[in-house]
């Protein structure tokens, strides 16, 4: 499940994953508020805490997740993830050279950063 995070800064979206994430969870949460930003904002910042394994994502979430990074390809600014898996922080590193914008790993206990550095308040 994906749940969207309220009252954070105007300029980024955040969502909170959480038990299994399936595809609907990015068709119904996460890509029509991403757009909502895109479209107000021209970039988009983007903030995802990992309250689960990524094990848990079944492999139609993966696919969305992958056609949202692709739709907005040259619309990456700064991604966040939040999570205490080490595996996570690898991934993000490397993920970081292969795409647009600027993609950096946080731990839980540093989610009020990883808000301010998303959001540019740092």
């Amino acid at each position: 499940m994906i749940t969207y995070i309220q009252n954070l800064p105007a300029n980024m979206v955040g969502f909170k994953a959480s038990n299994e994430v399936t595809e609907s969870d990015f068709e119904e949460d996460v890509m029509p508020k991403v757009k909502e930003l895109v479209t107000k904002t021209d970039e988009l910042n983007y903030m995802l805490i990992l309250d689960t394994s990524v094990k848990n994502f079944t492999a139609g979430a993966w696919f969305k997740d992958a056609v949202m990074g692709v739709k907005h390809l040259t619309k990456w600014n700064r991604a966040a993830i939040v999570s205490d898996e080490h595996g996570v922080k690898m991934f993000t590193d490397v993920f970081s050279v292969l795409m647009p914008g600027e993609f950096k790993a946080f731990e839980h206990k540093d989610q009020q950063e990883a808000i301010d550095w998303v959001s540019g308040q740092n």
